[in-house]
């Protein structure tokens, strides 16, 4: 399958206009580790949230720890006001099974109980196994079964795909 891959930047500042027509009062942005951060910073940034960014780090929480060991690169999760009672904007770069979001989910829930959570993707794709859907999506993509997209960055965002290890 030839899959001609978006422009990260050009769907980052259609999903900022697409954003800001129902934004709650005062949200608190939070990015998932690693490319989630890199896409809720430039959301951040575009639509010139005076809240302070947020970043969390999902792998103590992830369902899959025990098969697949912890990342070697854990970061420590980031959140710089107190999101009790505070709705969230949740960012991450690519939606696929809907186990990341899930496992975020729980990593939030741990320092408090928002109000709301509103989920932004860059990239929605086919392979969900939770019934988890996002609010605003940048692009959605039907990606062969065998495909894996990534972002890389941060500095210059682009989408690669690899065909999954078996």
């Amino acid at each position: 399958m030839n899959t001609i891959l978006p422009n990260p930047d050009e769907l980052i500042s259609r999903m900022a206009i697409q954003m800001e027509a129902n934004l709650p009062e005062h949200p608190i942005m939070i990015g998932i580790h690693t490319g989630g951060a890199w896409v809720a910073r430039l959301l951040h940034q575009q639509l010139s949230f005076t809240t302070p960014l947020g970043s969390i780090d999902i792998s103590f929480y992830r369902d899959d720890f025990s098969r697949i060991g912890l990342h070697p690169e854990v970061k420590a999760s980031e959140i710089p006001t107190d999101i009790e009672g505070r709705s969230l904007i949740l960012v991450d770069d690519v939606l696929q099974t809907g186990r990341t979001i899930r496992a975020a989910l729980n990593e939030i829930f741990s320092w408090g109980r928002p109000t709301a959570v509103q989920l932004v993707v860059l990239v929605e794709r086919s392979g969900r196994e939770l019934p988890i859907q996002p609010d605003v999506v940048g692009e959605r993509l039907d990606l062969d079964p065998s495909d894996r997209i990534k972002l890389s960055g941060p500095n210059t965002l682009r989408f690669v795909v690899e065909k999954k290890r078996s």
